[in-house]
C-alpha cells in the first residue's frame, strides 16, 4: 500500500497566495513540440541553434518602437543597395532578402502582398506606430521585388517624376489597360 504523506498548511496569506499561484502555474504550463517548417530545396535548412549574437539583434529589433525624427527618402537608397548586395551574393543562411528571392517571384509577390495587407489593417484601425512599422515593412519588401524583377529604383522615380504635375484621374485614363489582367479576370469592366 503506497504511503501518502501531507504537506503542512502555509503559516502566513502571503505563502498560501504564492503556494496556490504555483500550483495553477503547474497546471497552465503547455508543452510546445518543435515542428520542422518547410524549408525549399534550394535554400539548406538551419542547424543546431540560433547563435547568442542574432537572438541579441532579433531582441534590439522587437524592443518598443522609437522613432526618429529626423528620417529621410536617402535611406531608400541605402535599403536598396543592401537588397541588391544581398540578393547578388545569394547567401540563404544570413539574409532575409537573398532567403526571400531565391524562393522566386512568387514568394516575393505574396510577401509584398501580405506586408500590404497588414498596412491596410493598421491604417483602418488608425494605429499610427503600427501602420508607420508596416509601411516600413511594405517598402522593404517593394524594394525586393524590384531586385528580383531587375528594376532599379530609380527607374520608379522616373515615373513618378513623369507624372508629376498631371491629374491622377487624366494620367490613370491615359494608361494603356493591361491585356493580361483583362484576360485572368475575363472582363473589360476595370476602371
Amino acid at each position: 500500500m503506497a504511503k501518502v504523506t501531507k504537506k503542512a498548511a502555509p503559516k502566513t496569506k502571503k505563502a498560501a497566495a504564492k503556494t496556490l499561484k504555483t500550483a495553477k502555474t503547474v497546471k497552465t504550463v503547455k508543452v510546445v513540440k518543435a515542428t520542422n517548417l518547410p524549408v525549399p530545396g534550394n535554400i539548406p535548412a538551419a542547424k543546431g541553434r540560433i547563435s547568442k549574437a542574432v537572438r541579441r539583434a532579433e531582441t534590439a529589433h522587437l524592443k518598443p518602437l522609437e522613432l526618429p525624427q529626423d528620417g529621410d527618402a536617402a535611406v531608400l537608397d541605402r535599403l536598396w543597395d543592401t537588397i541588391e548586395a544581398r540578393r547578388l551574393s545569394g547567401d540563404v543562411t544570413v539574409s532575409h532578402s537573398a532567403r526571400l528571392i531565391a524562393r522566386g517571384t512568387p514568394k516575393v509577390a505574396q510577401k509584398l502582398g501580405e506586408e500590404a495587407v497588414e498596412l491596410v489593417i493598421e491604417a483602418v484601425a488608425r494605429n499610427r506606430e503600427a501602420t508607420i512599422a508596416e509601411s516600413a515593412d511594405v517598402l522593404y519588401h517593394l524594394m525586393v521585388l524590384l531586385a528580383d524583377a531587375g528594376i532599379r529604383p530609380a527607374e520608379v522615380w522616373g515615373e513618378l517624376r513623369r507624372r508629376e504635375g498631371i491629374s491622377g484621374i487624366v494620367e490613370k485614363a491615359s494608361r494603356p489597360r493591361p491585356k493580361a489582367l483583362l484576360a485572368i479576370a475575363q472582363t473589360s469592366k476595370l476602371p
